[in-house]
């Protein structure tokens, strides 16, 4: 079935995600198989069928083995990956006390739809970016940038929340985690792969006759092949997940906040400005922009931003405001300075009323009174009569 509103496109792409996980999983299997090629070619005197052949049966019994070493590896980044990106990425985690304006955003939205609030990360950084991380309601977290908290005003800055908690909300923190982690394995394989080749590779050269030269030629050159295209499915997989998943993240940020005006103009200003350093790919890929770009955006993780806004002026009914300049963070504070003492209302006495004004005081000054003395009898006439000096 066909889908036709936000809800049934989030179904849709849950089937879908599933879909390349398992796709995924047979890369492993399909490595596997290529890397039993690679040994049977090495150590075996035989044609090209005969090899396949054999490594078809080696690879049927190391599946379970190879399962076995996914499934572990998967366990350990269950309990280890979230460590992990705050050490790449330098992240800490703040309380209501240090961030009340970011927390309290974060609180009111999960309020707002009965869910766990995540617990709540900042990298001391000028990028703008943010991202969410977990793979159950104990784990779950957003980290996000001081430059973001900086340069995004409190509507943005909800909308940005809002992005990150629909991806929670979604499954999509959990998939893409584990899709990462299964194309690590799938790397880790291939590298192994390659390992063995190059480092045993020339040892049997000169011990065979060429038609055996041949065929183990012809073996390890289909297994080269099977390691390439495992491994260009796997990016390609990655980026599928990535890059459907921000459509639907950015139109549920809408659908919590009702403000498709605010999330246009975040991407905006986060648009370029988003590049995490000593960041690896993988933790980029989660980030809500990803400046890094690919080849003719074919590798790209994201959506370009001028889709995503498109996107939702059409669905949204939002207004594209169009590439927005910032300031640096120096000249911001300069400038939001100079008009706070520009635009302050002036006193009566022709001085600013602002605390820092440097004019007049806004009450004027009296003489001190001596402690133990008797006001003075003289008065004046005043606009309400006479009064005391």
């Amino acid at each position: 079935m066909a889908a036709y509103g936000l809800y049934t496109h989030i179904q849709s792409n849950k089937r879908r995600s599933i879909a390349l996980l398992i796709g995924l999983f047979f890369l492993v299997y399909l490595l596997v198989y290529a890397g039993a090629l690679v040994g049977e070619a090495l150590t075996i005197d035989a044609p090209p069928d005969v090899l396949l052949r054999r490594a078809l049966s080696d690879a049927l019994y190391a599946a379970p083995w190879a399962t076995l070493a996914t499934a572990l590896w998967i366990f350990i980044a269950y309990k280890f990956h979230q460590s992990m990106i705050d050490a790449v990425t330098g992240g800490r985690e703040v309380t209501r006390q240090e961030e009340p304006r970011l927390y309290n955003l974060l609180e009111n939205l999960c309020i707002s739809r009965g869910i766990t609030t995540p617990k709540l990360k900042v990298i001391d950084d000028d990028s703008l970016n943010a991202f969410a991380t977990g793979m159950n309601d104990k784990q779950y977290s957003i980290t996000v940038t001081t430059g973001l908290i900086n340069a995004l005003n409190d509507a943005e800055i909800e909308s940005v929340l809002g992005h990150e908690l629909t991806h929670i909300r979604n499954g999509d923190v959990r998939m893409l985690v584990i899709a990462v982690i299964i194309a690590g394995v799938i790397a880790f394989f291939a590298e192994l792969v390659f390992r063995l080749l190059f480092q045993g590779g020339f040892r049997w050269r000169g011990g065979r006759d060429s038609g055996d030269r041949k065929g183990a030629g012809v073996a390890i050159l289909i297994a080269l092949v099977l390691i390439a295209v495992a491994w260009m499915l796997s990016i390609v997989i990655r980026f599928a997940l990535s890059r459907k998943r921000e459509y639907l993240a950015d139109a549920g940020s809408v659908e919590l906040t009702k403000n498709p005006d605010a999330m246009i103009s975040a991407l905006r200003k986060i648009e370029g400005r988003g590049e995490l350093p000593g960041a690896t790919s993988a933790v980029m890929e989660m980030c809500i922009d990803n400046p890094r770009e690919g080849f003719s955006n074919i590798f790209d993780t994201h959506p370009p931003v001028d889709a995503r806004v498109a996107a939702l002026v059409k669905f949204a009914g939002g207004h594209d405001p169009g590439p927005l300049a910032l300031p640096a963070p120096g000249e911001a504070d300069a400038g939001e300075s100079e008009d706070a003492d520009q635009g302050a209302p002036a006193g009566p006495w022709g001085g600013s009323q602002s605390a820092g004004g440097s004019g007049e005081p806004f009450l004027p000054s009296r003489s001190p009174v001596e402690l133990g003395s008797s006001p003075s009898t003289d008065s004046e006439p005043g606009p309400w009569g006479p009064h005391r000096k």
